[in-house]
């Protein structure tokens, strides 16, 4: 099988058992909760900083309170989720731009994301890909994991991961292809003991030939 078939079956096949559609683990109502998510769930699990906002944008339901908050009251908020000091400074300074700046909206350009304090790529790309439906890859440890595995990426830099991706996927794909990544190394491709014997895509993942063999030797 060339590569460009077994890329297109890869995506068939995800797209059969994940189907395609807008799905995110970090709970949001509008557009700014899910950017506030997103940039305190650096380096923490999705369940934890849902169970921090779900208290967090009751004590602060506007972009007002988030910019009139208190920083060292913000801090213990979230101090459950690592790194709060930068987190904490960063949702207020955000906060400010997004009223003085952009009217209470979120930007939808690249540019305009990553100039945010606390905002890079990946946060950026979650934003345009959840909120404008814009096409869009955010690289994380499971979309980086399982791409290296599939043969999409030899990169471990994120954003060379990300263009690597940008060249192996069609555009239609790139947003719904973060959602099945995510889902796929949740629950089949995990990192310490990955379930290749259960896999649907182990005949056509390079890793899975690999890791069946050695599963099958004794």
């Amino acid at each position: 099988m060339d590569e460009r078939k077994r890329v297109n079956e890869i995506l068939k096949r995800l797209d059969e058992h994940y189907g395609r559609s807008y799905l995110c683990c970090l709970n949001y109502e509008t557009p700014w909760q899910l950017l506030f998510a997103v940039i305190l769930s650096a380096q923490c699990r999705d369940e934890r900083v849902n169970q921090v906002t779900e208290k967090l944008f009751v004590q602060y339901p506007s972009l007002e309170a988030f910019a009139g908050a208190d920083l060292a009251e913000m801090e213990t908020q979230i101090h459950s989720l690592g790194f709060y000091h930068n987190k904490a400074r960063n949702l207020i300074a955000s906060a400010r731009i997004l009223l003085t700046e952009y009217g209470g909206r979120v930007p939808r350009r690249l540019e305009k994301l990553t100039a945010l304090p606390g905002v890079g790529r990946k946060t950026a790309n979650v934003i345009r890909g959840n909120i404008y439906h814009d096409p869009s890859i955010v690289v994380d440890n499971h979309v980086k994991r399982v791409s290296r595995n599939l043969g999409f990426t030899e990169e471990e830099d994120p954003e060379k991961v990300e263009y690597d991706l940008m060249q192996v996927l069609p555009k239609d794909h790139w947003t719904f292809y973060n959602i099945q990544m995510i889902i796929h190394g949740r629950s089949l491709c995990q990192p310490q003991s990955p379930r290749c014997g259960l896999c649907f895509l182990n005949e056509l993942c390079p890793a899975g030939d690999c890791f069946w063999f050695w599963e099958y030797q004794d």
